[in-house]
């Protein structure tokens, strides 16, 4: 198989990120969340190149957690059967978990779902004797989160590339938090990665792709503004806030 080869500038905003966040040590074992989406598929692919060429070693595996929303009825493969297809196309080892159930009088909502997928992922990396956990997040996530956080619950706040947990036991990882959506999409297309649909019925439906349509317009009228908000995260100036 052909071997592909990252444009330089989206090479040095990949690595300039886990330079700053010193994201990689020697002898991680990284656990690789993937749901399918490009993001995640991107991600996964970025950590098993890089680890070709780094001057450390570390472990890496994917996941899939399936919360049930395809059935043999749908038809055709499922998401998992896709997702490890182009996993084993690169050689990544790939497996699947059943997604936690909701506790009783627990309504499904985007937030509860990603709430526990989240406690799953952090369980699994502690089962699984791994000390990194790499999502899928780029910079447009960030600043959206940014948003939903400042419009939603009234707090200023966003994900951060590199977060330690559980007294430094487990650090979560988003090596693409310096690339843009547009970037990600463009290395998906380089290396043919191909999506998996999203089969939850809320999808589309959520506070994130109203921020995201908010965002848009702002873009339009301000194109710079992206960069500048995405400044702004690590430029607070606390002696003029409330």
């Amino acid at each position: 198989m052909k071997r592909t080869v990252l444009p330089s500038r989206l090479n040095r905003k990949i690595g300039q990120a886990m330079s700053d966040w010193k994201m990689l040590n020697d002898g991680d074992r990284v656990l690789i969340g993937v749901s399918g989406g490009v993001d995640s598929l991107v991600t996964s692919w970025i950590l098993s190149m890089w680890r070709e060429k780094a001057p450390i070693h570390y472990d890496i595996e994917t996941i899939y957690v399936d919360n049930g929303f395809w059935t043999p009825e749908c038809g055709g493969e499922s998401p998992a059967e896709k997702i490890g297809r182009q996993m084993q196309q690169f050689s990544i080892e790939f497996s699947v978990v059943r997604g936690w159930s909701l506790k009783d009088g627990e309504d499904r909502s985007c937030f509860v779902c990603a709430r526990n997928r989240r406690s799953q992922l952090f369980e699994l990396a502690r089962q699984k004797d791994c000390n990194k956990l790499a999502l899928g997040h780029h910079k447009d996530d960030l600043v959206e989160t940014f948003f939903i956080n400042a419009l939603y619950s009234g707090n200023i706040s966003t994900m951060l590339p590199r977060q330690e947990l559980f007294e430094g036991n487990l650090n979560v990882i988003r090596i693409m938090s310096y690339l843009e959506k547009r970037e990600v999409l463009e290395i998906s297309e380089l290396v043919g990665l191909v999506p998996v649909e999203n089969l939850c019925p809320l999808a589309g439906d959520t506070r994130r792709e109203t921020v995201r349509t908010i965002l848009q317009d702002i873009y339009k009228k301000a194109p710079d503004a992206k960069n500048s908000l995405f400044s702004a995260l690590g430029n607070v100036r606390e002696g003029y806030m409330l």
